[in-house]
């Protein structure tokens, strides 16, 4: 552990981690140094950091010796767009490799003020607590008041504890606490840490809650320049169209431009059009249940949905923001389900209870296409008709997950993968899992690069790891062809392709969102193509907050460093490039009608895409990081765990 005595003068961090021993109650800070901050950043990269070197291998992800980390990053709470983002990593319930989980939100910013750039969790506690952090004074709480209650109830008891309505809070909610294995970390009782299970380590730690308040913001190296950034986004936000949509649609504005080009998964991955896309679209919530727009801490992007249902069968309580696009695509068409009330009450029950609705929505088009194939029947269902388009069928199973009751309850909350293992029958057929985790919303039979991704992402299919597809095709704009040539990108390529040039691409594009995920920025604000800030204006505003001189090479290192931290973590844990790999679902061609048709992913095209992205990456034919590529990204002592 870092332990300084004297922290030099930092801009947009305080030096100061904070240990807890859950096990014993204690607590100790550590300060590093300024070069520690500079190779790491924050996020994942620097929660890697102690995870290899203090995660013992073929650790229990449920048990006392995993960690829990929670980072946000140097330059997190700057006044700008998209610096309000925080990251949860641990061993992952669901996969066994590193787990990943970002959100945003007020908690990352007000977490920065309280007075600390991350929190390690070690141990478990004997009975339930939950962790203040107010102006910088750490106190472990009881909790076992809370338990049972929904996450709405638990935040408003929790900021009425502390005496303060502007604190911030963080929890796992009553699915956590029953064992559900895809459990969300959540904070405003909407944004959610979501993926990789991570809310299942925080409750097996008997964490309930982090609540922060504070005053302590960092300072900024450059505030002028910072006033030169924030000034052009107001109006960025009008003129790109991509920005203006989201603001006005949210992220469900893709509903049906991803329709119109055949990747909106549909009935379980087997087509990518669905008939009835219009009504669960963003402009069609727009139109009927959106009460308003919300944001992030000073975002002006507003992309942040609040619904409001008082009336006819499905209600929907604003305290739960709204659905986004990754849930309408699952719980939506994938499930054959075109009531948008009723998309917007699973989504409720998702975030009441604090489960991960991609991974739920996904399961239940999974179970669903297992009974349409008779792979599972009605004795297995309870009697639930669990046939495509039956929302009232999917709302009771999504019910029975989050409190692990009746027939389905308890084999879904494990998760597809686990589901499918458990009933066999070729239901394994039906996956839509890369290292277990359910693939989102995005198609990569149309997005072959994105395809790519998915399966070498180290924490499961991901669409929020790299640039999709269409950005680097031919038709694209110059706008944003000029912004992938700040990293090195330039030369489109032809639609639904997977060559050599489109595998830098990926691979290119994966590194940038890695140091993103790394410095916790929001993707909807900074990015290699269509955002607020492309990479120069990324560089320009760390330079601003923090003083460094980083340049876009040295933030694409940090992406490097985080990425391959991840990937020798999970090489000692055993995986190497059988793990990347995408389910038997996604080789088979899609079905129905539309431009995406009969298209389908090709084992020799993968199997050649995956050989040119370890040759690109620096990694063993195997997928596995080698000592020179650490070396030269000046981590080499993380070799030390590469297996043998």
């Amino acid at each position: 552990m870092h332990n300084q005595k004297e922290t030099p003068m930092s801009f947009g961090y305080h030096g100061k981690i904070l240990h807890v021993d859950l096990s014993t109650g204690k607590m100790e800070v550590e300060t590093p140094p300024e070069s520690f901050y500079r190779k790491y950043m924050g996020g994942s990269a620097m929660a890697l950091y102690y995870i290899l070197r203090e995660v013992p291998k073929g650790a229990d992800p449920l048990g006392p010796e995993n960690l829990l980390t929670v980072f946000d990053s140097v330059v997190t709470g700057a006044s700008i767009s998209g610096l309000s983002r925080i990251n949860v990593n641990a061993k992952s319930p669901m996969s066994g490799a590193i787990g990943d989980s970002q959100a945003g939100g007020f908690f990352p910013a007000e977490f920065k003020f309280a007075g600390y750039d991350g929190v390690v969790f070690g141990g478990k506690s004997p009975k339930w607590v939950y962790l203040t952090i107010i102006n910088g004074e750490a106190k472990l709480n009881d909790a076992s008041h809370l338990l049972g209650k929904v996450t709405g109830e638990v935040d408003a008891l929790l900021k009425q504890e502390v005496g303060d309505p502007k604190a911030q809070v963080m929890q796992v909610g009553p699915a956590a606490e029953k064992g559900v294995r895809f459990s969300s970390i959540v904070n405003m009782s909407n944004r959610m840490n979501g993926r990789t299970g991570m809310g299942l380590v925080m409750a097996s730690k008997k964490l309930k809650a982090i609540v922060v308040r504070g005053k302590a913001k960092p300072a900024v190296a450059d505030q002028k320049a910072m006033v030169a950034l924030n000034k052009t986004s107001p109006e960025a936000v009008k003129t790109n169209p991509d920005m203006d949509g989201l603001a006005k649609f949210g992220t469900a504005v893709v509903v049906m431009f991803n329709n119109m080009i055949g990747t909106l998964p549909t009935r379980n991955y087997t087509e990518g059009q669905f008939e009835h896309a219009e009504p669960i679209s963003g402009e069609k919530m727009a139109e009927t249940i959106l009460k308003r727009r919300e944001t992030c801490y000073a975002c002006v992007v507003r992309c942040k949905r609040v619904v409001e249902i008082q009336e006819g069968k499905y209600k929907f309580d604003p305290v739960y923001g709204g659905p986004e696009y990754e849930t309408i695509g699952l719980f939506g068409s994938s499930c054959g389900i075109s009531d948008l009330a009723a998309v917007a009450q699973a989504h409720q029950i998702c975030d009441m209870h604090g489960i991960d609705s991609i991974t739920c929505g996904a399961t239940m088009a999974f179970a669903m296409e297992c009974y349409e194939k008779g792979i599972i029947t009605k004795e297995d269902t309870g009697g639930i008709d669990l046939r495509f388009g039956n929302a009232d069928a999917m709302l009771e199973v999504v019910q029975q997950i989050v409190t692990k009751t009746g027939k389905l309850g308890p084999i879904l909350a494990e998760g597809s993968a686990r589901a499918a293992a458990y009933w066999g029958k070729g239901a394994d057929e039906c996956l839509t899992t890369v290292k277990n985790q359910e693939a989102p919303a995005h198609m990569p039979q149309a997005k072959r690069s994105l395809g790519l991704i998915y399966a070498v992402n180290p924490f499961g299919a991901d669409h929020q790891s790299s640039e999709h597809d269409p950005y680097y095709e031919e038709g694209v704009t110059q706008f944003n062809l000029d912004r992938l040539k700040e990293m090195g990108l330039g030369d489109p390529q032809p639609a639904r392709s997977l060559m050599t040039e489109k595998v830098r691409f990926a691979y290119l594009t994966e590194v940038f969102y890695s140091m993103m995920d790394t410095l916790e920025l929001c993707q909807f604000v900074y990015g290699p193509t269509w955002c607020l800030y492309g990479p120069n204006d990324t560089a320009a505003m760390i330079r601003a907050v923090t003083g460094w001189d980083v340049t876009v090479d040295e933030l694409m290192t940090v992406g490097k460093r985080r990425l391959n931290l991840m990937r020798t973590y999970n090489a000692r844990e055993g995986f190497d490039r059988k793990d990347d790999q995408l389910p038997k679902k996604l080789y088979e061609p899609l079905k129905g009608t539309g431009p995406t048709a009969g298209m389908v992913v090709t084992r020799k095209e993968m199997e050649t895409a995956l050989d040119e992205y370890y040759k690109l990456a620096g990694f063993t034919n195997n997928g596995i990081p080698t000592r020179e590529t650490l070396k030269t990204l000046d981590i080499e002592w993380a070799a030390d765990y590469l297996p043998a």
